[in-house]
């Protein structure tokens, strides 16, 4: 069966959906509001309350898959991941619920590339330079005039072994190549308490696509959030407020 290609082929999702499956969230433009800077993102104790019950619902097959790093996302939801797993850096950082952080070591050309991202953009006040554990990003959302410029640097440095480009929503990341949203829902997908459950990945963004593609592969189905496109994704949501409607119900 082929997937979807529009956004208006698209329809909201039975909450049966999420029965005997394992369920995969990205965390911006998805479980929160995107904010325009990254350290903006507002995070309400319904949430809390709404992960954990998801977590005690499916029985442990939740977990949260960012571009962020794990660190990042340890600071956003603190004690709420203790029986969540999460993948960071697309997909180069795994934390299984409860366990330690996998993760290669960071490349000497992303510190090359952090101190260039500096010298061009850091007294620019519109974009902000987001540092990861695997990745250096550039965020124009508050300077789209400097969308261009911006991209051009991101792509000179993509030029090294092992680093590759990740656009997303109004910003350029630089991150380790060999990883994506698709194959860390694939290394959870194989290990216990995900193993023998469908995938359902649910994610906004252009990084989340390669998920998408993996449940729909895999016997699950995606879930688009927000503004119309073509995707992989087979059902979809028009916001961030809608679907966590749709999880508390689903909860």
């Amino acid at each position: 069966m082929q997937p979807p290609t529009t956004f208006a082929a698209l329809v909201e999702p039975p909450v049966s959906l999420l029965r005997d499956a394992s369920l995969f969230l990205d965390f911006d433009g998805t479980l929160v509001e995107l904010a325009d800077r990254p350290d903006g993102v507002a995070v309400d104790d319904a949430l809390h309350a709404l992960l954990l019950r998801l977590a005690d619902r499916l029985e442990g097959r939740v977990a949260i898959v960012s571009g962020r790093s794990v660190a990042q996302i340890d600071d956003f939801l603190g004690e709420t991941l203790a029986d969540i797993a999460v993948v960071g850096s697309h997909g180069a950082e795994v934390r299984r619920a409860g366990g330690e952080i996998v993760r290669p070591a960071r490349p000497i050309e992303l510190e090359e590339a952090e101190a260039a991202f500096l010298k061009q953009f850091g007294d620019h006040p519109g974009v902000v330079i987001e540092v990861k554990s695997l990745g250096v990003a550039l965020h124009y959302r508050m300077a789209p005039e400097a969308e261009a410029e911006a991209r051009a640097l991101v792509e000179a440095f993509a030029r090294h072994d092992g680093l590759e480009v990740q656009h997303g929503k109004m910003m350029a990341e630089l991150r380790m190549a060999g990883h994506d949203k698709g194959t860390a829902i694939a290394t959870l997908a194989e290990t216990e308490p995900f193993l023998g459950h469908a995938p359902v990945f649910v994610g906004d963004d252009l990084t989340d696509e390669p998920g998408f593609l993996f449940c729909e592969h895999h016997g699950g189905a995606g879930i688009l959030i927000g503004a119309r496109r073509g995707t992989s994704a087979r059902y979809g949501i028009a916001d961030v407020t809608q679907f966590r409607r749709w999880l508390e119900a689903a909860a």
